[in-house]
């Protein structure tokens, strides 16, 4: 390569970075600053420059995608809706807009971790194929070509799945001490630690739960460690298996790690992601609301391509964010 070509991967690097971390879900006093946080983007530099250097596309790693909550309250079914194609959408074009950057693009690996903990969510492994399936179907209808999926199937292909989980512990995941120590300590661990509770209080609060409140919350913190050590399993797996893609992240991140927390859907609530939610427009844009809570508000129910598909919310004004009404 020649020393006047450098100059411009480096601008080019710069400004693909930028672009992801103008979507950044950021946690809270994680000491982000700025609407695009310099040390992050400093911090992100090396892997995209490394990939323009060798002129191939800029790999992104992102664990999402498992399966619809099992709350009633929460979604809309088992299977993905509006929700997960905006999501998509929205994700296939921030591809699309770093290959106006730079010409060999990007692309995402959707690394589903619903095969990963769906036992612990009570979701059986029949509903977490019946969702890959679906949201295979559904990238293929929207002309996401810059999206594939990968999950655990694909790793220890033939295994049960039962067998699947154990195997990935067994090779990848850190203690269940180790992480209650991660906890103890505070910061990023403890508010991942109680984010994770949170939703599994909420997921398992449905119907199906009859014991007591504070049984079921006893039980959501036992089971929160268990979600997050097999998704540290998970983690540590794709990063062997993917070792100079970006790592991205649905959950908010603190400054200058190495995931970059990204915001799939405009939401007042950073945690809150397509499976845990639907689509509610407004306006003419779009935001996640829990289904109860859309109903309660007044909206409607619409369906499309035979199945319940989003709510449309009749009101003055309309929440702002990224996705609008061409993505629908």
């Amino acid at each position: 390569m020649s020393e006047t070509a450098a100059p411009d991967i480096d601008l080019a690097a710069v400004e693909v970075v930028r672009e992801v971390l103008s979507h950044q879900r950021r946690m809270r006093e994680g000491g982000c600053a700025g609407r695009v946080c310099l040390r992050c983007v400093r911090h992100h530099l090396d892997a995209v420059h490394g990939a323009m250097r060798d002129g191939r596309r800029i790999e992104f790693v992102l664990p999402a995608f498992p399966t619809k909550s099992p709350n009633p309250a929460k979604v809309l079914g088992p299977l993905p809706d509006l929700a997960e194609e905006l999501a998509l959408r929205f994700l296939n074009e921030l591809c699309e807009r770093i290959s106006e950057v730079y010409a060999p693009g990007a692309a995402i690996l959707i690394c589903s971790d619903g095969r990963v903990f769906n036992d612990l969510l009570g979701v059986r492994d029949e509903d977490v194929t019946a969702y890959a399936h679906a949201l295979d179907t559904m990238i293929t209808r929207i002309g996401a070509d810059r999206l594939e999926q990968f999950s655990l199937d694909d790793v220890y292909t033939g295994a049960g799945h039962e067998d699947m989980r154990t195997m990935l512990s067994a090779g990848h995941a850190p203690t269940l001490e180790e992480l209650r120590e991660e906890v103890r300590g505070g910061g990023a661990p403890l508010a991942m630690y109680r984010g994770i509770t949170r939703f599994m209080l909420e997921d398992l609060s449905g119907p199906a739960w009859t014991g007591t409140r504070s049984a079921l919350q006893r039980r959501c913190r036992d089971l929160a460690y268990r979600v997050i050590q097999r998704s540290r399993a998970w983690g540590n797996l794709l990063d062997r298996l993917f070792p100079t893609a970006v790592r991205l992240s649905i959950h908010p991140q603190p400054c200058s790690t190495d995931k970059i927390g990204i915001l799939l859907a405009d939401t007042p609530d950073t945690w809150l992601t397509p499976w845990h939610s639907v689509a509610v427009e407004a306006g003419g844009r779009f935001t996640l609301m829990k289904r109860a809570e859309a109903e309660e508000a007044g909206a409607r129910l619409v369906h499309a391509h035979g199945r319940p598909s989003h709510y449309v919310l009749e009101q003055a004004g309309a929440p702002h964010g990224p996705w609008n009404r061409a993505c629908a």
